[in-house]
């Protein structure tokens, strides 16, 4: 038997949909935390308010801001990743 394509690109223990999170980092402005949310909610709409959490530096000059979501499928996860990446404020996505 050979191994599809879907099979290939899926590490083993992802079954969608599944909770995630989602980790975005960039410099430690007052609307970043903002931005993260507003970029994440055109591909998951029913963000709730407990779901966002932020985490600063060390000195205090970057933030990270983890979003918990729903993730539909890995082209779902992809959506969001590019989105992220494409912005310039986001220096790393995790």
């Amino acid at each position: 038997m050979t191994e599809t394509e879907e099979t290939r690109k899926e590490p083993e223990g992802m079954v969608y949909p599944c909770r995630f999170r989602v980790k975005a980092m960039g410099l430690d402005e007052d609307d970043f935390d903002a931005l993260v949310v507003q970029i994440i909610r055109r591909h998951c709409p029913d963000i709730s308010e407990g779901a966002v959490s932020l985490k600063p530096s060390k000195n205090g000059k970057y933030v990270s801001v983890t979003v918990d979501i729903e993730a539909q499928s890995r082209e779902h996860l992809d959506a969001i990743y590019d989105d992220l990446t494409a912005h310039d404020r986001v220096l790393m996505r995790l």
